[in-house]
């Protein structure tokens, strides 16, 4: 059979790119390495060929090679990826936290396209948007059953642009439309700080962009002047980000020519020792730091090394175990390949990586260094400290367990929808750390509830065992109970929307006032029942319980 002209041009390019490759590796790989990328590239070229002249349908070469590469790079590690031209936007606001558009969150709940969050300042709120509103269409183009970032991307545009922008809203009959003017929107770093008590400094820091270290110091510079003499630096959450920007933030509290992260490499050139460069902005302050399981990469950085130095006190969970570094590497066509260079390792000498991720012909298997016997090492002071779990705190918050109940409203979105409708009912409420849900409006909050749905998940496993047990025929009386049961955990849903009242009000009372004060909001309303928090003030307030912590026991 003939080939095609389209199958002949990808085997050219196979070719063209091995050659390529070969040209930049000749010096440093193997003819072993060279002959068994030869054999690939040419079988590649071979199925795509097969493929162009057989296949029962039109292929699309584009998804169909980007399923390849993205499989490929999974096989190795989840952070080196792929990045066609069209997501090369997304990286840059997850780098610098800069993006033109109109500053709102959107999401899908119950299929609709909702907006999650605004801005403040940002032209979204400017312009009218609330959360909860559903977005209908955009320009004139119905979006309602569009995936969310295409929605995303027709928001998205040149700063000083307009978009048309048609909106269902509760309590109105009709769509609203509303012409928005984009605009260069910038997502902070400190997402709020303030004073938790007096002399109690708090800053919360979500990511680790280009202005990461700028506004921790801002925020330091800020709350000195108010008088705060203590620090709380929460990086619960925080997924890292830029290395550098976590060595500038470390250098905030500790003195010049200390190292801080060491990373190590196949490549001498990617191996590097970073160290503080400049006097710390405040060497002295006590200070706690706040993690989790979400803080991880950067945020670990920060944290371990804050530890290794005993220049303060962790409290909170283990974190995520990220120890690898990536960096971008720019690829033809616009794209780039975000790609695993190093690991890096914190003064102690210690990894934090708590997965080893090993390939294995045919199958994709990882091994958690936690299974493995932990390396023992010693901060500055002679503190024992663990090595491949990630970060442990030194003092440990068992994490809180909220009720089935509580767990429905919110995977229901039944929270986010009555916020709506409060807010609708509300034109303020109180200062957001003030602000509390009376008995009565808790009360108009379960009757709201009455037609709504909220199963929990175990009526799931109710129904499939009833399905089960009718396809087996299972004897009558059998089913009935298994309906009775379901029927019981029903009953209790009443009970418990007051036996867990006060869990439910709290969580409501984030929600109310992150919609009146945006993000800072729903962060004061939280800050007075924070357990982790609370066990840091309580910390605070015996100094020299806190000096004793730091020293080995």
């Amino acid at each position: 059979m003939k080939k095609s002209i389209f199958s002949k041009y990808y085997l050219c390019c196979a070719f063209v790119a091995f050659f390529l490759l070969i040209g930049t590796l000749a010096t440093s790989k193997t003819q072993d390495k060279h002959f068994k990328l030869s054999k690939n590239l040419e079988i590649l070229a071979h199925v795509l060929q097969e493929l162009d002249a057989y296949y029962v349908r039109n292929i699309d070469y584009d998804d169909l090679l980007q399923t390849a590469i993205h499989g490929m790079l999974q096989s190795l590690d989840p952070y080196t990826s792929f990045i066609p031209e069209e997501a090369s936007a997304s990286l840059k606001t997850l780098t610098t936290g800069v993006y033109a558009g109109i500053g709102a969150v959107i999401g899908t709940r119950q299929h609709k396209n909702l907006i999650l969050m605004l801005y403040k300042d940002a032209p979204a709120y400017k312009g009218g948007l609330r959360v909860g509103d559903e977005i209908i269409q955009v320009n004139g183009e119905d979006v309602r059953h569009k995936p969310i970032d295409q929605v995303s991307g027709l928001l998205r545009g040149n700063p000083h642009t307009t978009v048309r922008v048609a909106i269902a809203r509760y309590g109105l009959n009709k769509p609203l439309e509303l012409v928005l003017t984009r605009d260069r929107v910038t997502l902070k770093d400190v997402t709020y700080f303030g004073q938790i008590k007096q002399g109690v400094g708090y800053i919360k820091l979500a990511n680790f962009t280009t202005q990461a270290a700028e506004e921790v110091k801002v925020a330091l510079k800020a709350l000195n002047a108010i008088g705060a003499q203590k620090l709380i630096l929460d990086l619960r959450g925080n997924p890292g980000g830029i290395l550098e920007e976590a060595v500038k933030i470390v250098n905030l509290f500790l003195d010049k020519g200390l190292q801080v992260v060491e990373t190590k490499s196949k490549l001498e050139n990617l191996a590097n020792t970073y160290k503080t460069q400049e006097s710390a902005y405040d060497s002295q302050i006590p200070l706690v730091v706040l993690i989790d399981q979400g803080s991880a990469s950067a945020a670990e950085i920060v944290a371990g090394v804050i530890q290794d130095y005993d220049r303060g006190i962790l409290i909170g969970k283990e974190t995520y175990g990220k120890g690898l570094v990536q960096a971008i590497r720019p690829l033809r066509h616009h794209a780039q390949l975000k790609i695993t260079t190093a690991q890096y390792y914190i003064p102690s000498g210690r990894s934090i990586q708590k997965i080893n991720y090993q390939q294995q012909r045919g199958t994709q298997q990882t091994t958690e260094l936690t299974n493995e016997p932990k390396a023992v090492f010693k901060t500055k002071q002679g503190r024992i400290v663990y090595e491949g779990k990630g970060i442990d705190p030194d003092i440990a918050i068992e994490k809180l367990s909220i009720s089935p109940i509580t767990t429905s409203l919110l995977m229901q979105g039944l929270i986010f929808d009555y916020t709506t409708v409060f807010c609708a009912k509300h034109d303020t409420i109180a200062p957001a750390q003030d602000f509390r849900l009376s008995e009565a409006q808790y009360q108009d909050f379960v009757a709201w509830l009455a037609d709504k749905e909220y199963p929990y998940a175990i009526e799931a496993s109710f129904d499939q065992l009833l399905a089960q047990a009718q396809n087996e025929a299972y004897p009558q009386d059998i089913q009935a109970q298994i309906v009775a049961l379901k029927a019981q955990v029903q009953h209790h849903k009443e009970s418990d929307l007051q036996t867990y009242s006060e869990e439910i009000k709290l969580i409501l009372q984030e929600s109310i006032a992150g919609r009146y004060y945006f993000h800072e909001g729903a962060i004061e309303a939280m800050l007075a029942h924070d357990q982790a928090i609370q066990k840091a003030c309580t910390l605070f307030d015996d100094m020299n319980q806190y000096q004793a912590m730091l020293r080995p026991s």
